[in-house]
Protein backbone atom coordinates (compact mmCIF):
# COMPACT_ATOMS: atom_id res chain seq x y z
CA UNK A 1 0.00 0.00 0.00
CA UNK A 2 1.27 3.27 -0.74
CA UNK A 3 1.22 6.13 1.28
CA UNK A 4 -0.96 8.09 -0.70
CA UNK A 5 -3.53 5.31 0.16
CA UNK A 6 -2.74 5.54 4.06
CA UNK A 7 -3.21 9.47 3.61
CA UNK A 8 -6.50 9.09 1.93
CA UNK A 9 -7.82 6.24 4.59
CA UNK A 10 -6.83 8.51 7.61
CA UNK A 11 -8.63 11.74 5.44
CA UNK A 12 -11.74 11.08 7.20
CA UNK A 13 -10.34 9.64 10.10
CA UNK A 14 -10.96 12.71 13.14
CA UNK A 15 -8.41 10.29 15.46
CA UNK A 16 -5.68 10.86 13.11
CA UNK A 17 -2.77 12.61 14.72
CA UNK A 18 -3.95 12.53 18.07
CA UNK A 19 -2.38 10.26 20.64
CA UNK A 20 -3.75 7.63 23.22
CA UNK A 21 -1.88 9.95 25.78
CA UNK A 22 -3.48 13.38 24.77
CA UNK A 23 -7.62 11.19 24.63
CA UNK A 24 -6.35 9.55 28.04
CA UNK A 25 -5.09 13.31 29.37
CA UNK A 26 -8.34 15.51 28.02
CA UNK A 27 -11.19 12.97 29.20
CA UNK A 28 -9.81 12.92 32.42
CA UNK A 29 -9.15 16.47 32.82
CA UNK A 30 -12.97 16.54 31.59
CA UNK A 31 -14.31 13.82 33.55
CA UNK A 32 -11.90 12.61 36.50
CA UNK A 33 -10.77 9.57 37.17
CA UNK A 34 -13.89 8.18 38.96
CA UNK A 35 -16.71 9.89 36.29
CA UNK A 36 -14.34 8.18 33.56
CA UNK A 37 -14.41 4.87 35.03
CA UNK A 38 -18.23 4.93 35.09
CA UNK A 39 -18.43 5.56 31.61
CA UNK A 40 -15.76 3.28 30.61
CA UNK A 41 -16.02 0.79 32.66
CA UNK A 42 -12.33 -0.12 32.61
CA UNK A 43 -10.70 -1.43 35.65
CA UNK A 44 -7.46 0.71 34.63
CA UNK A 45 -9.80 3.92 35.14
CA UNK A 46 -10.63 2.10 38.66
CA UNK A 47 -8.09 0.75 40.73
CA UNK A 48 -5.43 3.51 41.81
CA UNK A 49 -5.29 4.98 37.92
CA UNK A 50 -2.75 7.05 36.25
CA UNK A 51 -2.16 8.25 32.87
CA UNK A 52 0.75 5.81 32.79
CA UNK A 53 -0.95 2.29 33.95
CA UNK A 54 -4.08 3.42 31.84
CA UNK A 55 -1.99 3.52 28.63
CA UNK A 56 0.31 0.76 29.34
CA UNK A 57 -2.98 -1.32 29.61
CA UNK A 58 -4.85 0.48 26.66
CA UNK A 59 -2.15 -0.49 24.45
CA UNK A 60 -2.17 -3.89 24.91
CA UNK A 61 -5.85 -4.17 24.84
CA UNK A 62 -7.72 -3.37 21.51
CA UNK A 63 -11.39 -3.65 22.70
CA UNK A 64 -10.63 -1.07 25.72
CA UNK A 65 -8.82 1.03 23.47
CA UNK A 66 -12.07 1.07 21.20
CA UNK A 67 -14.01 2.02 24.14
CA UNK A 68 -12.19 4.63 25.39
CA UNK A 69 -11.41 6.21 21.51
CA UNK A 70 -15.33 6.15 20.76
CA UNK A 71 -16.54 8.08 24.49
CA UNK A 72 -13.48 10.72 23.50
CA UNK A 73 -15.38 11.16 19.98
CA UNK A 74 -18.69 11.22 21.52
CA UNK A 75 -17.20 13.97 24.98
CA UNK A 76 -16.29 15.82 21.63
CA UNK A 77 -19.09 15.99 19.66
CA UNK A 78 -21.23 16.80 23.72
CA UNK A 79 -18.36 19.54 23.64
CA UNK A 80 -16.98 18.13 26.88
CA UNK A 81 -13.89 17.58 25.03
CA UNK A 82 -12.00 19.37 22.21
CA UNK A 83 -9.56 17.87 19.39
Amino acid sequence: MSLDMDVEKQKNNPLHGITLETIVTKLVEAYGWEDLSIAVPINCFKDNPSINSSLKFLRKTPWARAKLESFFLYAVRKGKCTI
